[in-house]
């Protein structure tokens, strides 16, 4: 075998990587350049999760008990952790978007991955999530929260929410694309809604009936702000839920992994149909 006979396929495996990246990088500027141009989008979503922060702080706090911590420390982290899931419905509504609008019908006619429209829309929605997380902390600490752990604690906290943006990506992407138009794709992913109010994020499992105490305490929402609440909040919060956070740092991962392997596959086959 000669030395060309050898260099072709790893020069082609480099071309096909240079090629990712490049559509990769190019699908993510789009979509950033598009939800930079339409403020609308960034002052109704601020506006948004600010009102319902402020809501459940000053009008329903006062009728809420959380033992050992001020309902403020309770609630800001499971706004945190949930906030990246109502950012992460805009996916659908994008992906939606440019199906209907006969876009992802060119992109597919492109000489570029099938996978770099998907990752990229991923990683730009991703960094829409982060400037929301930014956000609602700020607007958090505004109303009263502080934290109570340590400062690498609290950043770990924020990876978490980051990954759990990520995952959920997916997910919503994949609603986007079976749903096919704006409207029904905002109907899809409003099916997500119950996952935030039966979980710990605004109110303590214990306050729920028991019947319902079991799901609420083990899906995925619960165990994400269960990680970020005792890793921002530290014993108290450690206390109220009855386990350290290192063992929902640990659920939080498997819950993460279990479902990028369901959604990210689904989502990649449905784009590939079509």
């Amino acid at each position: 075998m000669t030395t060309a006979a050898i260099a072709q396929p790893v020069n082609q495996a480099s071309d096909n990587a240079a090629g990712l990246l490049t559509s990769v990088t190019q699908i993510a500027r789009r979509v950033l350049l598009k939800f930079i141009r339409s403020p609308q989008l960034v002052v109704v979503g601020t506006l948004q999760g600010a009102m319902f922060l402020l809501i459940f702080r000053y009008v329903f706090g006062g009728a809420i008990t959380t033992p050992g911590i001020d309902y403020v420390n309770f609630v800001v982290p499971g706004f945190i952790a949930t906030g990246v899931l109502f950012n992460a419905m805009y996916s659908a509504v994008g992906m939606a978007e440019d199906l209907e609008a006969g876009l992802i019908a060119r992109l597919r006619s492109l000489p570029i991955p099938r996978s770099a429209v998907l990752v990229g829309r991923a990683l730009a929605d991703t960094g829409i999530q982060v400037w929301g997380l930014v956000i609602t902390i700020a607007i958090g600490f505004a109303v009263g929260f502080r934290l109570h752990d340590t400062l690498p604690a609290a950043l770990e906290a924020a990876a978490l929410i980051v990954l759990f943006g990520i995952v959920f990506e997916w997910l919503f992407l994949l609603m986007g694309m079976i749903a096919g138009s704006p409207q029904a794709s905002q109907g899809f992913a409003l099916l997500i809604f119950p996952l935030t109010f039966v979980s710990s994020a605004y109110v303590p499992v214990a306050s729920m009936p028991a019947w319902l105490q079991g799901f609420a305490e083990n899906q995925p929402v619960t165990v994400m702000v269960n990680a970020v609440r005792t890793l921002t909040e530290g014993a108290p919060a450690e206390a109220l839920v009855g386990h350290p956070a290192s063992y929902f740092v640990v659920r939080s991962l498997i819950w993460s992994l279990a479902l990028i392997a369901i959604f990210a596959p689904l989502a990649v086959a449905k784009y590939r149909r079509g």
